[in-house]
């Protein structure tokens, strides 16, 4: 660790030539001369959040070894397959139990490795370069057993967690998305919630449907938001509960065959007549919306995560093309507008990550700078660039890249998942609005 003085500083710029009234060239040459953490007036300027740690390396390595041997080899021919279910691959996820993936965002005290949300975003982008379906499968279950450990009660966690995190096959999903209630809830529009709860001895009995839910056939425990107060909206008036898969009254509908993200499964989760106990509920009667807003801010940015892995993947291959296809007597990467192409790329993922890595670090740390805008903003800019990146991966490809053996058009129908996904991007820009210029 570095500190700085004014001394120093104004060293510095003496050997960059930088006016002393530059505050951005103070910075500049601070950065061009020091590569470790440093102090400014007591506070670290080289955040960790652009520092690789050993730890977080280590992780990254294992994760890498983990997509080579068990997901790229399984993903094209599981991508291939006609019947949705027949796409997910529980070999994958009991794999991922064995390396503690699965399971590693839990604390010691129940088997994970406590990964914070920064390290957990490194992760699941990782398996995104590998599979973008496998990235999400994973992203849920590790953002839903943190949540599950910080907003359950003790009774709660002593039911669920030895259990999931005992199980090679646990999986864990969350369901608020309804046919008629997708970005009402972003907004959130003044609606209730279609899946909806009434007050009974001891519990509730639940009716309704969610869709589009991703594990929703694979999990075995739920959080699920229901209307439990009628004539209110959905956020005042919707609770938590806590969902077990043997409950009787809840059944799985529909699997839905989607365009790509195909090795991730999505489903209806039914109730008829279910009852779910008073014991069930998380954070309290008509709360839904608070346990949301409190444990789930770096929920955008695992998405965020997921699809800018997809852009990585783009970028390689579009990459390794250009050096080994010759147009014009040369490789396509000595072409300028190639080159200049390859570049755009490489600023618009390097981009994105800052803007994810900010967002999961404050949303440890919301005393340092969280704004809400952080839990909404990065999947959208990280859905784009991959999208972008996608696209131009294809045209590079030329006629190749819209052949299947190649494995562009997969690449470019997982980059299209992440427009709509964990939010509509144009929902998503009109919530960010609304946190900017509330009253």
């Amino acid at each position: 660790m570095v500190a700085i003085t004014e001394e120093l500083v104004g060293s510095l710029l003496d050997i960059t030539g930088y006016p002393a009234s530059d505050f951005f060239a103070k910075l500049l040459a601070i950065k061009l001369l020091f590569k470790d953490p440093m102090i400014i007036n007591g506070r670290e300027i080289m955040h960790e959040i652009f520092i690789e740690t050993e730890d977080q390396r280590a992780i990254l390595e294992t994760v890498q070894r983990f997509v080579e041997s068990e997901v790229t080899p399984r993903s094209a021919e599981l991508d291939a397959n006609t019947d949705p279910e027949a796409s997910y691959s529980w070999e994958i996820v009991e794999k991922a139990h064995e390396v503690g993936l699965r399971q590693a965002t839990l604390s010691e005290k129940y088997g994970g490795m406590g990964l914070d949300s920064l390290t957990t975003s490194m992760v699941i982008e990782e398996l995104g370069k590998g599979d973008l379906g496998v990235s999400v499968i994973f992203a849920q279950t590790l953002k839903i057993a943190k949540i599950m450990e910080a907003a359950l009660n003790e009774e709660q966690r002593s039911r669920v967690l030895p259990i999931f995190a005992k199980d090679p096959r646990g999986m864990l999903g969350i369901g608020i998305t309804e046919p008629d209630n997708a970005s009402n809830y972003f907004i959130p529009h003044p609606t209730p919630f279609r899946t909806t709860a009434e007050k009974t001895d001891g519990g509730w009995i639940v009716n309704g449907m969610k869709h589009f839910i991703s594990n929703g056939n694979r999990a075995s425990f739920y959080l699920v938001f229901i209307q439990t107060e009628k004539g209110t909206p959905l956020a005042e008036g919707s609770t938590c509960f806590l969902l077990e898969r043997d409950r009787e009254g809840f059944s799985i509908g529909r699997v839905h065959d989607k365009m790509g993200e195909r090795l991730a499964n999505n489903a209806e989760l039914v109730f008829q007549d279910c009852f779910l106990p008073d014991e069930n509920i998380i954070g309290g009667l008509n709360n839904g919306f608070k346990v949301l807003s409190e444990f789930l801010p770096q929920s955008n940015a695992y998405a965020a995560s997921s699809i800018l892995g997809v852009a990585g993947a783009c970028y390689e291959k579009a990459l390794n093309w250009t050096k080994i296809r010759v147009q014009g007597g040369k490789p396509l990467i000595e072409h300028d507008g190639i080159r200049a192409q390859l570049a755009e790329m490489r600023m618009l993922i390097d981009a994105s990550r800052s803007y994810i890595h900010r967002a999961c670090y404050l949303a440890d740390n919301q005393d340092q700078g969280w704004d809400k805008t952080l839990g909404v903003l990065p999947k959208t800019m990280a859905s784009q660039a991959a999208w972008k990146i996608a696209t131009w991966c294809l045209e590079i490809h030329g006629g190749h890249g819209y052949m299947k053996e190649f494995g562009v058009e997969k690449l470019v129908r997982d980059a299209a998942a992440f427009l709509h996904s964990d939010g509509v991007n144009r929902t998503l820009f009109l919530k960010a609005a609304n946190f900017m210029y509330e009253d």
